[in-house]
């Protein structure tokens, strides 16, 4: 096994250059020669210690910490191994859907440096269900949360997209700790429709049938781009069906920087509008949990969401701009600022802010 202090050092000195690299690259090809590098590092690294003062429980889990990792970087869940050794506390997989799918057209990956974001215009591209549960089962999640992120395939009509949702989460709800319905995505024709109130009720219909027979914690990722009247439809939805939390958001549409959705410091101030607003409709309701995600890239970043009352934060475009660095920093601020206040659990500090 590779010793930590070694790794730690790999983190911090050799990502600036492995990055330098990988940028020279196209952005598709740099981010699979990442997960082909992190599959086989995978079974390599040692666990990463947690300060203990970090733990908190959400949706019946025990989390290790309030940052992990979104949908997106690892759609075929290959990398779990590994990324499950950084300071991720959680780590979703995906989007899966039912079939395998190619997704749409190259080039559909682009960076802003600059702004330390990402447009992507994927859709829903992964190896399948069947591959990835086989990954899943062959995986090391280190006693970690492992989330599935569950889509629909492109030639799965509207009207029956509640199949492809039902099917996923049968299949998928054994194996794993919570999943995540995404209807939100703006990369395939037509899915955003399944937003508003008909479509979601019927996806949430099926689910909640199959919940009976295996329940774990279900939540629905919405839309930076959706209107307070969309966005009020869907948390009576999960109040209805008894959801366990929604995740805010995902990327957002910008015509003038081409197709796709766009991620990261560009998405910041969209997402964290939304967050507020759906912080604010969920007060009466604590056990609906409102995960954040969409251009957190500091500390800073992640205190201002736990001043508005959220906990748990996802991180993908930071991760990709500052690797894993980020996530040491976000760590040591914490644990210091815990110290100073001689405070003893996260909720006892988030309560303090």
């Amino acid at each position: 096994m590779i010793e930590e202090k070694i790794f730690n050092k790999i983190n911090s000195k050799l990502y600036p250059m492995f990055k330098n690299l990988a940028f020279k690259l196209n952005a598709e090809t740099a981010h699979e020669l990442t997960l082909k590098s992190m599959h086989l590092l995978g079974p390599w690294v040692n666990n990463t210690p947690t300060d203990p003062r970090f733990k908190l429980e959400a949706m019946g889990l025990s989390f290790k910490g309030p940052i992990g990792l979104a949908a997106g970087l690892d759609k075929n869940a290959t990398a779990i191994n590994f990324l499950t050794y950084l300071p991720f506390s959680f780590v979703e997989v995906g989007t899966v859907t039912p079939l395998p799918q190619g997704g749409n057209p190259k080039p559909r990956l682009f960076r802003y440096i600059d702004e330390e974001s990402l447009r992507n215009c994927m859709g829903f591209n992964n190896a399948g269900a069947e591959t990835i549960l086989k990954n899943i089962q062959n995986s090391d999640r280190r006693e970690k949360i492992l989330g599935v992120n569950l889509g629909k395939n492109k030639i799965t009509p509207n009207d029956q997209a509640f199949n492809d949702y039902a099917i996923l989460y049968e299949k998928f709800a054994p194996h794993c700790d919570y999943l995540v319905i995404n209807v939100s995505s703006p990369n395939t024709p037509g899915l955003r429709d399944l937003l508003q109130d008909e479509g979601l009720r019927d996806i949430f219909k099926a689910v909640t049938e199959k919940r009976k027979k295996c329940h774990r914690p279900l939540l629905v990722k919405v839309s930076p781009d959706m209107n307070q009247q969309e966005l009020s439809s869907v948390v009576n939805l999960v109040k209805e069906y008894e959801l366990s939390g929604i995740i805010a958001t995902n990327t957002t549409i910008m015509p003038e920087r081409g197709a796709g959705g766009v991620s990261g410091k560009l998405l910041f101030e969209k997402a964290r509008n939304t967050r507020m607003f759906l912080l604010e409709q969920l007060k009466e309701t604590p056990a609906i949990e409102l995960i954040g995600v969409g251009g957190f890239s500091s500390y800073e970043d992640c205190l201002d969401f736990w001043k508005m009352g959220g906990r748990l934060i996802q991180l993908y475009s930071a991760f990709v701009f500052q690797g894993p660095k980020i996530l040491h920093d976000i760590e040591k601020k914490l644990a210091d600022d815990m110290t100073k206040r001689n405070i003893s659990s996260f909720d006892e500090f988030r309560d303090s802010l």
